[in-house]
């Protein structure tokens, strides 16, 4: 059987020009870019977690740890308080010159660690610093420190502990 002109052709041919990429290339091609942008993704966001988790032990072992150096420093207080409750003479000026020795030693980590002493005799009482347990007959202005109890100390301005102290009753 002979094709006539008016019969139409069994091949399909493309209204594509010949430089332009057929459907399915373009498909293809966007599926791969797809594939690496997921991956991409699924890349970041496994890193993320794996920061999240480093951070999350980092905080874990610094609590754990925070005050390890000041434990090693309080390690030789321990030392001399002890090598002072082993000895044998009962003098008490040797005694009381190794308590000395070890007060000094005390102090020498608190500064190291700022840890700063309160004791505010003479100053205007201060809520933030002092505990005021009691008020005393003075010649010193009205709400003034007159006498402490028991010192307070403060790490880095912030307070540790409050001083306990005794303040001046207002002259009547």
């Amino acid at each position: 059987m002979e094709q006539n002109e008016n019969t139409p052709q069994t091949e399909q041919t493309t209204p594509q020009a010949e430089g332009m990429p057929s459907l399915e290339e373009l498909l293809k091609a966007a599926e791969l870019k797809a594939q690496e942008h997921y991956d991409a993704w699924m890349y970041a966001k496994a890193e993320s977690e794996n920061i999240r988790r480093r951070a999350t032990e980092d905080v874990s072992k610094a609590q754990k740890f925070a005050v390890e150096r000041f434990s090693n420093e309080m390690l030789a207080v321990m030392d001399s308080l002890q090598a002072g409750l082993a000895v044998q003479t009962e003098n008490i000026e040797s005694f009381k010159s190794g308590m000395q020795l070890t007060l000094k030693q005390l102090s020498s980590v608190f500064e190291k660690f700022n840890i700063k002493e309160i004791n505010p005799v003479g100053e205007k009482l201060d809520p933030h610093k002092h505990q005021a347990i009691g008020m005393v007959e003075s010649e010193q202005e009205a709400n003034t420190v007159v006498n402490v109890m028991q010192k307070g100390y403060s790490l880095n301005e912030r307070i540790l502990r409050p001083a306990l102290v005794m303040v001046a009753k207002g002259k009547e």
